[in-house]
């Protein structure tokens, strides 16, 4: 019986392509539109805070351009090498988690990041990807200790070092988004089911308690369920992106027509960028931007799993934590710019204005594609 699987293998050597092209001009195609709504919805901040109207443009382009220079360095490094790089990564990726407690820029009341001359460098962004690259090659080597639960703490103790440090920050967005890319890396990885259920609730509870012991969190929740009981205060941000969306309508405004980015809605070109394109664009925009998150997610695990299939346990996971990554990552940030969850300062991927979750989620989608580029290799006979 011919299984899904062998008759994807089929086409994909029938094409005889090397790379994934789909992938590659789904993230351009992404990237591009990018640099469009971040110029779009900076223009009035740009124009009023740098005196140019193209500063954040300008930047934008140059990250873009230092992401897509990573991105090229990454896809043509080997797996193999990567792997080896895994223990160098994260421990340079925790050394800046702590150094960001010192010596870090305190913007709204939080350390996050690392002021480097014109650049602020995100520690955690490159913590995400260290704990992707860690858990895939632990998992690869030493995947049985999860069989045996007095062990299971040493795969932790990394990640829960630089959890620690991230709510230090405060970062809880950031904190959660590791979490679950932890634990669901952690479920493929064949922990038993009963402990799964235990790690899950053990997270679950500590991040209730986290959002009960600090006051700013709990005023986030409320301003979640009834933003319209204070919309100058702790309501503002959401009942403006509400505004916004509503206000577009089905097919939106047009490019540029937008009112909410002209000083009404805080952070429109990064946490609510997502609001601008529903104002100009439309619901139709936004369920736009909503296939093509899903069309990468499902992407990245049909990767995965395919990688999986051919014994390139290291390649799978890591397509899997990507895929995970991008999945939860977007999911919180559009459900926050729809009210559907309380604010977490959590960008949008390959879409909002920033550096550092730029060009590392450029790198992401590079290994995505040089997880692939392995798969057709071993297809074809090739070694690795």
């Amino acid at each position: 019986m011919i299984t899904e699987s062998k008759l994807l293998d089929r086409k994909l050597l029938r094409h005889g392509h090397e790379w994934d092209y789909s992938l590659l001009w789904m993230v351009v195609l992404m990237t591009g539109f990018s640099l469009i709504m971040v110029y779009s919805a900076s223009i009035a901040y740009a124009a009023h805070g740098s005196g140019s109207p193209y500063f954040y443009l300008g930047r934008q382009a140059m990250f873009l351009g230092l992401g897509g220079l990573s991105a090229w360095v990454a896809a043509r490094t080997p797996l193999s090498v990567w792997k080896k790089a895994t223990p160098w990564i994260l421990a340079f990726s925790l050394i800046l988690l702590v150094a960001v407690l010192f010596v870090g820029r305190e913007i709204n009341g939080a350390r996050r990041w690392i002021h480097v001359g014109a650049f602020n460098v995100q520690p955690s962004e490159l913590f995400k990807i260290a704990v992707i690259l860690y858990l895939a090659s632990f998992f690869t080597r030493r995947a049985e200790i999860l069989k045996e639960f007095k062990k299971v703490w040493f795969v932790a103790l990394p990640v829960g070092a630089g959890l620690g440090l991230l709510m230090l920050e405060p970062d809880f967005g950031s904190f959660v988004v590791v979490s679950v890319v932890a634990v669901v890396l952690l479920f493929l990885a064949g922990l038993p089911f009963r402990w799964f259920l235990l790690v899950v609730l053990i997270g679950v509870l500590m991040m209730v308690a986290m959002i009960l012991f600090e006051p700013y969190r709990v005023a986030r929740i409320t301003a979640f369920l009834d933003p319209w009981d204070d919309p100058q205060g702790k309501g503002y941000q959401l009942t403006h992106s509400l505004m916004a969306i509503g206000r577009g309508g089905l097919f939106g405004v047009g490019l540029g027509g937008s009112i909410e980015k002209r000083f009404y809605l805080p952070e429109a070109h990064t946490d609510f960028i997502l609001a601008v394109i529903g104002e100009e664009f439309g619901m139709a925009g936004i369920l736009v931007m909503i296939f093509c998150y899903v069309w990468l997610g499902l992407r990245a695990f049909s990767i995965g799993k395919q990688a999986m299939n051919l014994d390139l346990y290291f390649g799978a996971y890591v397509a899997k934590g990507i895929g995970t990554w991008l999945a939860i990552q977007s999911f919180f940030n559009i459900g926050v710019n729809i009210g559907l969850l309380p604010t977490k300062g959590l960008t949008l991927p390959l879409m909002s204005y920033g550096g550092s979750a730029v060009i590392v989620m450029l790198v992401c989608m590079a290994l995505l594609l040089r997880v692939d580029h392995e798969n057709r290799r071993v297809m074809r006979g090739y070694k690795v």
